[in-house]
């Protein structure tokens, strides 16, 4: 009879601690198994675009922060350190400065690493500066290379959206199906935004707009809009310059200089006070890509009409 109380609370005793294994594994942090993948991307509307198509299954890191510029920036040795611990890192793969001096660097960081191209599929447009009447010999040392600011057409961030999601179900064919339903919802919102931008030109007649950065290219190119930019070859306007600037912007009654908030608008404002306007800005490189595409549209048609 003892021996059988003895056995019965034995077996109730394995029972409890069955159960609380149990219930111990139900509670417990994510393992490393289950972890999201770490996706990091070199500049702020990627991580929109990597965020939409990933959602609860990837952390991005962003490697330009707010408030800096892709032509310039230098990555901290922090961030090259934490580069050991991404599995995918996409790149614009236009040309980008930041990536051409540092590209060696980060895949060097991390060789485990899939590295996605974003540009993949892009038609790269040539970086053509513009020149006024009379300048066509002086054009010539305006032309440097392909324009890499190829995610400021919706047209092109569909492709690099696509690009991601190519990238990510390499890393994770499982979840094919969830990163596919995610990228076709954004690609619809990039549709609905390549639709309101067609809609808000339309009646815009005056298709000429001064930008101090020619970072609107691919935009201008699918709008069938003119960019005149303020700066040349990345260099700030001459004496000369400034002059044919505040001529052409007199030509076509142009009364807003639009400037990106990474850069020095001094030139901006010198010129913008010349032809008596102002200045406005639209920034390339926001994080909210889409609503910032919007407000773009908003200063830009406010700056034709």
């Amino acid at each position: 009879m003892k021996r059988y109380w003895f056995n019965k609370l034995i077996s109730v005793a394995l029972v409890l601690v069955v159960a609380l294994a149990v219930f111990a594994i139900s509670c417990a942090p994510k393992t490393e198994a289950t972890e999201e993948i770490r996706v990091v991307v070199s500049i702020l509307p990627q991580a929109e675009f990597a965020e939409s198509v990933g959602g609860d299954k990837v952390v991005v890191t962003v490697m330009v922060p707010p408030g800096y510029e892709p032509h310039t920036y230098t990555p901290t040795p922090s961030q090259l350190a934490a580069l050991k611990q991404a599995d995918m890192y996409a790149k614009v793969g236009s040309g980008v400065e930041f990536e051409l001096a540092w590209m060696d660097n980060i895949i060097e960081a991390n060789k485990n690493m899939l590295v996605v191209d974003c540009s993949k599929g892009i038609e790269l447009a040539e970086m053509v500066e513009h020149h006024h009447e009379g300048e066509e010999q002086e054009a010539e040392h305006h032309h440097h290379g392909k324009d890499p600011h190829i995610w400021l057409s919706p047209k092109n961030a569909k492709i690099m959206v696509e690009n991601i999601c190519d990238g990510l179900i390499q890393i994770d064919p499982e979840n094919k199906e969830y990163y596919t339903q995610n990228t076709d919802k954004y690609l619809a919102k990039l549709d609905k935004l390549d639709e309101d931008i067609k809609s808000s030109l339309a009646g815009i007649t005056n298709r000429s707009f001064i930008v101090f950065h020619p970072a609107w290219g691919y935009f201008a190119r699918d709008y069938d809009l003119e960019q005149i930019p303020v700066q040349i070859e990345g260099k700030n306007p001459s004496t000369k310059d400034v002059a044919n600037l505040i001529q052409e912007a007199k030509e076509h009654n142009i009364k807003v200089v639009f400037a990106s908030p990474q850069f020095d608008v001094k030139s901006a404002r010198t010129l913008a006070n010349a032809i008596d306007g102002r200045v406005a800005f639209i920034n390339p490189l926001a994080r909210d890509y889409i609503n910032n595409m919007h407000m773009a549209l908003g200063e830009l048609v406010q700056g034709m009409e």
